[in-house]
């Protein structure tokens, strides 16, 4: 009988072993930039430089990137909700969803709205059109004033969202964008040097960037960047043991040096995606570790180290 639920055992973390090595592929990330409206010329430029800027350096980075930027009259919300729309057609649950909202928003206690030409979109709206798309990963980084009052409506399991502000009632225009387009183009942003920077990385930049500027500014802070990636929480403004920043620290948005070159190879790119699905299970792996008998912890760790030592050995080649 011992003998039986040994082996039962056994089999049980033999396919726990299987599922870290026979991991999903993620086909592409659609990427879509909307600049708001600005209400001054001055902001109308800064939004639009800053969307270009950003939709030059997605479509440089490789891999299978599909961008998107709305600026000036054709960041409408029918624009908005056309781009959408097609990408709802298009996409794969394997693929992945990146909204990045740059302007100014506005927060009546109840509703968030983005500020676009024309009529302004909901976040209720937004989620609506995202809720279309397949993608089972999803990231919106709203980096416009009152952002925090868009949390509550865009928020679900699969998808994380970063705000510029903490609540809907911080109002000032905010700096957050700036900062997030920065450690995008900053290698230093890759923090763990693994030659990817994930969108936790990218906060954590922003979000120190940002504090930075108001303490050298001499100024009173007036946005307090967080986010929400469990699905079923309030923001945060940083990781923390309860599963805070796990989906966020797993969503990769850019490659570097020999990554970026693997992504760009049809023959590497499907081994990049395993690697880095491999860390991903390996970061899990230690999150759970309090709750897992020590030796079934240890056999998988080894297992997914093996694992990945491999496949770095093949993207080596």
């Amino acid at each position: 009988m011992g003998g039986r639920v040994k082996a039962r055992c056994s089999a049980v973390l033999c396919l726990g072993l299987l599922a870290l090595v026979a991991l999903p592929a993620r086909a592409g990330t659609y990427f879509v930039t909307v600049a708001g409206l600005g209400g001054e010329p001055d902001y109308e430029q800064r939004f639009t430089a800053m969307a270009m800027d950003l939709d030059k350096l997605l479509k440089s980075s490789g891999g299978d990137a599909h961008v998107y930027t709305l600026t000036g009259n054709d960041a409408s919300r029918a624009h908005f909700s056309d781009v959408l729309g097609m990408i709802a057609r298009e996409a794969k649950p394997e693929d992945d969803l990146v909204v990045f909202l740059i302007g100014h928003g506005s927060f009546d206690g109840v509703d968030y709205k983005f500020n676009l030409p024309g009529p302004d979109i909901s976040g209720t709206e937004l989620a609506a059109l995202c809720d279309r798309v397949p993608a089972k990963r999803q990231l919106i980084i709203n980096t416009t004033s009152s952002s925090g009052g868009s949390v509550a409506a865009l928020d679900k399991p699969g998808r994380a969202v970063i705000a510029a502000t903490k609540s809907g009632t911080e109002k000032n225009a905010t700096v957050f964008a700036r900062y997030w387009i920065e450690a995008l183009h900053d290698p230093e942003t890759d923090l763990d040097k693994n030659e990817a920077i994930t969108a936790m990385e990218a906060f954590e930049y922003a979000d120190r960037k940002t504090a930075a500027f108001y303490e050298s500014q001499k100024r009173l802070a007036t946005e307090h960047p967080v986010f929400e990636d469990t699905g079923k929480g309030d923001p945060v403004r940083a990781p923390s043991d309860a599963g805070e920043g796990r989906f966020l620290s797993s969503f990769t948005l850019l490659r570097l040096g020999a990554a970026q070159k693997a992504a760009n190879d049809p023959a590497k790119r499907e081994l990049l995606t395993k690697k880095e699905d491999l860390e991903s299970q390996i970061d899990k792996l230690k999150y759970e570790k309090a709750a897992m008998a020590p030796n079934d912890y240890q056999k998988q760790l080894a297992a997914a180290l093996l694992e990945l030592a491999r496949v770095q050995q093949e993207l080596d080649k």
